[in-house]
């Protein structure tokens, strides 16, 4: 695979997840493949890719992972992710455990093209089922008052149900909200101390933060950065109410 056709192809699924995506970005020192911000409740939150075409016997090794935190620290970038068709050394995975760094390599390219595939697969499905099903009676076009207006399609129920919990404000909300409840709940059974019942509603908000999030999100490389920021504002709030 051709670097671009590489860059591309990861801009496009990061596209499709959300991201505002900027393809050769350039700082005052470095050019990077793929510059990705998502906007959040408490600011733009942004990822740094880059993208290496190498032969399957050249591993990728700890410098380009350093040189992408030299990046990731000039633009004050909230992850770091590394593409690459062939492997990683040794030192690099370990580092990148450590570090929360994100790696991607051939199978894990493999993987992603198998599920943007299915998903391509999957739009052209539901295109092809609206079309065999269409009849006169269906039409999206209406005539009133003598001039002819369209009718819009209606959005499936779970589709509707879906885009709201892709709204990161709305998330949040439910994350707080649940937590208090689950909370106030086990209070009404058993006595429990302040301090505990805080700890309660934190450790719900964890689980919430990263349990919900898949509903709106299909990419697992995203689902892990999107329950973080659910988490972390859900913290603040949970945070300011209990010292309340």
């Amino acid at each position: 695979m051709k670097k671009e056709k590489l860059v591309n192809f990861i801009a496009k699924i990061m596209e499709e997840s959300g991201f505002k995506v900027y393809k050769d970005f350039r700082t005052s020192r470095h050019v990077v493949d793929i510059y990705g911000v998502i906007p959040t409740a408490v600011g733009d939150l942004s990822v740094v890719v880059a993208c290496k075409n190498y032969d399957k016997k050249w591993k990728v090794g700890l410098d380009v992972l350093k040189e992408m935190e030299m990046v990731a620290k000039n633009l004050k970038a909230s992850k770091i992710v590394i593409v690459t068709t062939s492997d990683y050394t040794k030192q690099a995975l370990n580092y990148a455990a450590r570090k929360n760094i994100k790696l991607i390599d051939r199978a894990g390219i493999i993987s992603l093209a198998e599920k943007f595939s299915k998903r391509l697969q999957a739009l052209e499905e539901e295109f092809h089922d609206e079309i065999e099903s269409y009849t006169p009676k269906e039409s999206n076009f209406n005539i009133k008052g003598g001039s002819l207006s369209r009718r819009e399609p209606k959005t499936p129920i779970f589709e509707q149900f879906r885009v709201l919990f892709q709204n990161l404000f709305f998330l949040v909300l439910l994350v707080v909200g649940i937590s208090i409840g689950l909370t106030q709940l086990i209070e009404t059974f058993v006595k429990l101390d302040d301090r505990i019942l805080g700890i309660l509603k934190i450790f719900f908000s964890f689980i919430l933060s990263y349990g919900i999030t898949p509903i709106g999100e299909k990419e697992k490389m995203f689902i892990l950065l999107r329950g973080t920021v659910v988490f972390f504002i859900s913290l603040l709030i949970l945070i300011i109410i209990i010292l309340i």
